[in-house]
């Protein structure tokens, strides 16, 4: 009996990867976030499969289905939006686990920044423009962000920033950004990435808050903010130049 940690991607069905898919149709018990994972994948679920969805329990409910999946020797599928790696109180559950001497494996899905990226058409990083991105979110009625973590730290970096579980704070997030990335700074907002209601928000730091308020977005949405967004003179990466020796180049890498 295993507990699988399944990236179910950022909201489309489809989004999901092949190994997600192909583990989720063979598990009898199928944990899920039902306000954020869509019930499509559900249909990929055994015939028979327990389905519990987790949006209203609490850490201690979520581990008491792993321990009586495990006693019945059942493998879990327990589906996280977007990708387990950040953002997804996987750590947690995974420390239960060990204490229970419960097997698990993490299966990694698309993250929402990437799906915010395809749905801008842009790439986040750029040559001789950005070529960071720092995944973050704000200290707003959830746990503290460690000491250095503040937006106003993570801003003196230049750095394209993405915020999640941010856009119901967004004049916060404009108001601490402002002095150091200018109000002129590319700005934009993605919510329910590559659903079908998927909504789009282009700006600056100028406004960018205006219209997230004028959209009414409060949730399941990220913000992006740094001058890649618009970048459109840049040299091209050293990646395809005619002056790079691929002598020895075993594959296509680097920038």
């Amino acid at each position: 009996m295993t507990v699988y940690f399944i990236g179910a991607g950022p909201g489309a069905a489809d989004l999901i990867t092949v190994r997600g898919a192909r583990i989720l149709a063979r598990c009898g018990v199928c944990l899920y976030a039902g306000s954020l994972v869509p019930r499509d994948l559900l249909e990929e679920c055994p015939p028979g499969a327990r389905l519990v969805d987790t949006a209203r329990l609490d850490l201690d409910e979520i581990t008491a289905e792993f321990v009586r999946a495990h006693e019945e020797g059942h493998d879990v599928a327990r589906l996280h939006s977007g990708d387990p790696s950040v953002f997804s109180a996987v750590a947690e559950q995974m420390r239960r686990l060990d204490a229970h001497g419960i097997p698990y494996e993490i299966v990694p899905g698309v993250p929402a920044f990437a799906a915010a990226a395809a749905a801008l058409g842009r790439e986040l990083t750029v040559p001789t423009v950005g070529q960071t991105v720092i995944l973050t979110r704000i200290a707003q009625q959830a746990t503290p962000m460690p000491p250095g973590e503040d937006l106003a730290t993570l801003g003196r970096s230049g750095a394209l920033l993405v915020l999640h579980l941010a856009a119901r704070y967004a004049d916060r997030v404009v108001a601490e950004l402002l002095p150091h990335y200018g109000a002129d700074c590319p700005a934009a907002v993605v919510a329910m990435a590559s659903r079908p209601d998927e909504l789009v928000l282009r700006g600056t730091l100028a406004d960018i808050a205006d219209r997230v308020r004028e959209a009414g977005v409060v949730r399941t949405a990220v913000i992006i903010v740094g001058r890649t967004l618009a970048a459109e003179q840049f040299p091209d990466s050293h990646l395809y130049s005619t002056t790079r020796d691929r002598t020895h180049a075993p594959c296509d890498t680097g920038a």
